[in-house]
């Protein structure tokens, strides 16, 4: 079976930050509130020209750029968001156009929520085997600061923005597998129609908390047994990085050390889409990720939404 492999990572931040202080001045909240009930400290919020599609173009060009492939070999380039500048062009379009990358493959985006990146890897994977080209460019932007409404402190103290891109190729025998899946239709946590009153986030979140510390577990158990391997086999999971007791709560239901999840919300706050392929680049960055590592990669979000990968590193 041809497995994905991750060839190279890529993020890229804002540079405003947002303490829990500044959150303060904003909406009724604490530094202590936020942090005991989400493991959030920082965010980071987009100003001036910055954009999802800027940042997702900054994240995609260091990727590529640590692959050391040429643009020909590309064969597919798909951006994962929920806060996209415009309908059209997309994010992946203004990857093309700014990294002048060749026009003759497809360029699109896909919105499945904070499951993004992980319905973009199986999409990728799926697009590899009919471009004859060997990699693929996956990026994960958001801007969500231009959606939050700012006057709910139970969703605006959660979000950020960034974008974390990675290289993937199709290899021969690696282990791979996914689950996908969604609950239609939920107004659990929704964004309404732009130009709409209702087009910011929307999230109840005692029962988010409950869809992901369930969905979450059983997505890890079908990946295990799609693959044939067991939960000491892995790694490092590397699970969305929206509420850190979610993260807690998912390591004791699944019986798994805590050291094995990778946690970064503590700077970034919930950045959706781009959140695992951002925390995927950090891991890289502090030495984390060896060759030959199992990682466990799930999403959960809007839709709702859930998906998950078991790569090798």
């Amino acid at each position: 079976m041809k497995g994905l492999k991750i060839v190279a990572t890529g993020r890229c931040i804002p540079s405003k930050v947002v303490t829990n202080e500044d959150m303060s001045r904003i909406v009724e909240t604490s530094d202590e509130w936020i942090r005991t009930r989400t493991g959030i400290e920082t965010r980071h919020f987009c100003q001036g020209e910055e954009s999802a599609s800027s940042l997702a173009v900054e994240a995609a060009r260091i990727a590529l750029e640590r692959a050391g492939i040429s643009p020909e070999e590309l064969g597919a380039c798909v951006g994962c968001t929920v806060s996209a500048d415009s309908a059209a062009p997309t994010v992946a379009c203004a990857i093309q156009r700014d990294l002048g990358l060749p026009q003759g493959i497809p360029y699109f985006d896909l919105n499945a929520g904070c499951s993004g990146f992980l319905y973009g890897l199986h999409v990728t994977r799926g697009l590899l085997f009919q471009s004859g080209k060997p990699y693929a460019l996956l990026v994960g932007a958001e801007s969500l600061s231009r959606i939050i409404n700012f006057q709910d402190r139970g969703t605006c103290i959660l979000f950020g923005d960034g974008a974390g891109a990675v290289v993937v190729r199709l290899e021969e025998d690696a282990p791979y597998a996914h689950d996908l899946g969604a609950e239609g239709g939920s107004d659990v946590i929704y964004i309404g129609g732009f130009g709409s009153d209702e087009a910011y986030i929307h999230m109840e979140g005692q029962k988010t908390f409950r869809f992901a510390v369930e969905k979450v577990p059983q997505c890890v158990h079908r990946l295990l047994e799609e693959s044939g391997l067991s939960l000491e086999d892995i790694d490092w999971f590397v699970l969305h990085q929206a509420n850190k007791r979610i993260i807690d709560r998912v390591a004791k239901r699944l019986g798994a050390p805590e050291e094995k999840f990778f946690e970064n919300i503590q700077h970034y706050g919930n950045t959706s889409a781009a959140s695992i392929p951002i925390a995927l680049d950090e891991m890289v960055e502090k030495g984390l990720l060896k060759k030959g590592q199992k990682i466990v990669c799930v999403g959960f979000g809007a839709g709702l939404t859930w998906g998950g990968a078991l790569l090798e590193w």
